[in-house]
């Protein structure tokens, strides 16, 4: 069984309406770190859901509810450091806008 370390979901803007960010395809994955920065000179939340593969983003499967991110603040969510991604299962996040919250996660794949 080979174990890859990789970016799970690259540097990027979240999106203002619940997305798919990334999605476990023929593997397992393990969330190593998830870091999110507000990059705007106002509070801005994120909230994130891990969803089974034949589910969709909703209370049941919501890990971090809007997070409140300061001006300049980065959080790094301790809230999904090791959880685990059976096949088909994804991260789901929405922020409060779309033009102020970088997000990036790391981890690693079994497969």
């Amino acid at each position: 069984m080979a174990v890859l370390t990789k970016v799970l979901i690259p540097a990027k803007t979240a999106e203002g309406t619940q997305t798919v960010q990334y999605t476990a395809t023929n593997v397992t994955t393990i969330i190593d770190k998830f870091t999110a920065t507000n990059y705007d000179t106002a509070a801005r939340t994120i909230s994130v859901n891990l969803v089974a593969a034949s589910g969709s983003a909703g209370n049941d499967n919501l890990i971090v509810k809007t997070k409140t991110l300061q001006p300049s603040e980065t959080y790094t969510f301790p809230e999904l450091v090791g959880q685990v991604l059976a096949n088909g299962n994804f991260i789901s996040t929405i922020a409060s806008t779309g033009t102020a919250i970088n997000i990036r996660a790391s981890g690693r794949e079994i497969g």
